[in-house]
């Protein structure tokens, strides 16, 4: 790769790349730190299954929204000040909930919104910026970015269980994540790079042609079938645990922990794999391995078996959305309005998988309801051809 004459310098280049992982970290954290205390803000809400679907789609109803709109933002603001104010707005959101739990549901409700737009927002900036890096080291090191989010996630899984078993009230524990996020992060990302050299107009006149885009589409769509897979976990694993599996809740969050972790070593090794066998082989393995997983931790016979594909569910779906990523910003010039329509589409598995998987769970016990995610993985093999790299020189 030849860089261009106002490229940063490889100082600058190394400090961002730090400054990147610290955005992807501080995401994990914070919302890992909220989910590890969902069955403690259900029981206090006397919840059904039902009901906590619809609350938690609060968080995907507030990516949801800001997601169309992140990537004509982006190109006014950057990702430095986009990451900066979100990570504001979602400590917020964390304040809110950790207080407003004790009144009732309204208020919970309000705060998970905020956190699903901060993070939604804050999302779309930080793989641009992930993409941006990764061009100038010119190197395939985006899933181990989002190995940093799964990293901040397993750190929020196992302090959650520590603040579980200790009995640290939700209110003293999410008051002090959103203190951290809060003082951590915008000093952090002081240290991005400019998200790339053209005239941010230019790039702002072509964002809506990425939606006519039928290979960004598919690889948006491609990134809801493995975004539907983590954030199932990432929501019901805990809850399937206590309820199917009868595990204590120190138990529970524990496993969450172990999916997590699953995925957090996915991600660090995938790019080895993905140098070696190439986009769509791995992913098609993976899917295997996911679905795998799956039918362990829903038809196994004890809470060791169903650990156990905890940790196949949580590899097998690793490389999905950080692959995704890649895909949509392989023409660097537009990235932003692509990574911007990809991640809207993604994200929009976290708007309907809450209620799915909370009313089929309602019916059927939410252990059972996991097995939805099967059925969209398996769509998500079936396209994977889509996130093959462009040729040099080849558009969408």
């Amino acid at each position: 790769m030849i860089l261009s004459e106002t490229a940063p310098s490889p100082a600058r280049v190394r400090a961002a790349t730090r400054a990147t992982y610290v955005a992807f970290i501080g995401t994990g954290f914070a919302f890992a730190s909220w989910a590890a205390r969902i069955p403690q803000v259900r029981d206090r809400l006397h919840l059904q299954p039902s009901e906590l679907g619809l609350v938690l789609l609060a968080i995907a109803a507030g990516s949801v929204l800001a997601l169309p709109l992140s990537g004509p933002v982006l190109a006014r603001l950057g990702s430095r000040r986009m990451v900066s104010a979100m990570a504001l707005l979602l400590s917020v959101g964390l304040v809110i909930v950790s207080l407003g739990y004790l009144a009732g549901v309204p208020p919970v409700v309000g705060g998970l919104f905020l956190i699903g737009l901060g993070n939604g927002a804050w999302d779309v900036a930080m793989n641009v910026q992930a993409a941006r890096v990764e061009r100038l080291l010119n190197r395939s090191i985006m899933s181990r970015f989002h190995a940093g989010f799964s990293l901040g996630t397993v750190a929020g899984a196992v302090i959650g269980a520590g603040m579980v078993a200790l009995r640290v009230p939700v209110t003293a524990h999410l008051l002090g994540v959103a203190v951290i996020v809060a003082a951590v992060v915008p000093l952090a990302v002081q240290r991005f790079v400019p998200d790339q050299d053209e005239d941010a107009a230019e790039e702002r006149g072509r964002s809506r042609d990425a939606w006519a885009e039928p290979r960004t589409l598919l690889i948006g769509l491609f990134v809801l079938a493995f975004a539907f897979a983590e954030g199932t976990g990432n929501d019901w694993i805990s809850v399937a645990l206590i309820d199917g599996h009868h595990a204590d809740a120190t138990l529970g969050t524990l496993g969450f922990a172990v999916f997590l972790a699953a995925m957090t070593a996915g991600r660090w090794v995938g790019p080895g794999l993905l140098d070696r066998y190439g986009r769509v082989v791995v992913i098609r393995a993976i899917s295997l391995l996911a679905v795998a997983g799956l039918v362990l931790f829903v038809f196994g016979p004890s809470t060791p078996v169903a650990f156990a594909g905890a940790v196949l569910w949580g590899a097998g779906t690793s490389l999905g959305f950080p692959v995704g990523m890649s895909a949509g910003a392989d023409d660097p010039a537009r990235a932003p309005a692509r990574v911007s329509v990809i991640a809207s589409i993604g994200y929009c598995a976290f708007l309907g998988g809450p209620p799915l998987i909370g009313f089929l769970g309602q019916r059927f016990t939410v252990l059972r309801a996991l097995t939805a995610v099967a059925v969209l993985l398996a769509l998500a093999a079936l396209i994977t051809g889509n996130v093959r790299p462009l040729p040099d020189g080849e558009d969408s």
